[in-house]
């Protein structure tokens, strides 16, 4: 079987949600996919900032809003009867919607614990479930639907940030990929995680210019991320390109977290 390239790493024509795909790497995704040809609907709790981006991105090709916040079980509900009332099919859900807290260890509060693990974490296995019709509809046997879950080096190694809750999430997403990736499998469904490493985003630009410096220069490949690095991940696992790829963890970190 002979396929250019071109088809290979096509997303046209394909339905994708993206979560937490108002700003930063869900900005990205949705970009990428829109640009490509791709039928893309994103979700964020504020739906100002939701609404702006597909007005935006609709310039390029089809972006819908449809803003809910995921940390809560009804939205996720609504979130996905909303799909299901639009779409007959779903091809790519990229569970990218996620947050963060920072404390010491010793005054880390329960609340601060609570809200990253629902978002970080059952919001991913929920949303899942919630949308499983929509993707099982999707799926064929040459081309699987696609759920990409968006972990983080975090998850893979220990670092100094006073982030307990988040690493522990983010370690939590990558092997529930896993337990998915085989639950979903007769459903012709095919479940992977990325592990970005350090990307310039609301997320990181909290942690200071000296911090994200000594990252960089730490990384093997010696900077941080570029928006280009997790568009191209993303549209390798949306396409046909990653047609016998299922249960698997890319880190996309320069190295930083997987050569240390």
């Amino acid at each position: 079987m002979s396929l250019k390239i071109a088809d290979l790493f096509s997303v046209s024509g394909k339905v994708v949600l993206v979560t937490g795909g108002s700003r930063g790497l869900g900005e990205i995704f949705a970009r990428a996919y829109v640009e490509n040809g791709a039928k893309v609907y994103i979700s964020a709790r504020k739906a100002e900032a939701c609404d702006a981006l597909a007005q935006e991105l609709s310039a390029y090709g089809t972006c819908i809003s449809l803003p809910a916040d995921l940390s809560r079980m009804e939205e996720i509900e609504r979130l996905a009867g909303e799909l299901d009332a639009r779409e007959e099919k779903l091809h790519i859900l990229i569970n990218n919607a996620g947050s963060s807290w920072s404390a010491k260890l010793d005054s880390f509060p329960e609340h601060g614990w609570d809200k990253v693990m629902n978002l970080n974490v059952k919001s991913v296995f929920f949303t899942t479930q919630k949308l499983m019709p929509l993707l099982a509809a999707a799926g064929t046997d040459d081309d699987w639907a696609r759920v990409i879950n968006i972990g983080s080096i975090e998850g893979l190694h220990v670092s100094e940030l006073d982030a307990p809750s988040y690493s522990t999430s983010k370690a939590a997403v990558i092997h529930l990929s896993r337990v998915l990736a085989a639950k979903l499998a007769p459903s012709r469904i095919a479940v992977n995680a990325v592990a970005p490493g350090y990307f310039l985003s609301k997320l990181t630009e909290g942690l200071g210019e000296e911090y994200l410096n000594g990252v960089a220069s730490a990384s093997r490949m010696g900077r941080l991320g570029r928006p280009e690095d997790m568009a191209g991940i993303a549209l390798y696992l949306g396409s046909r390109a990653s047609g016998f790829v299922t249960g698997a963890v890319i880190p996309v970190d320069g190295g930083l977290a997987t050569t240390a």
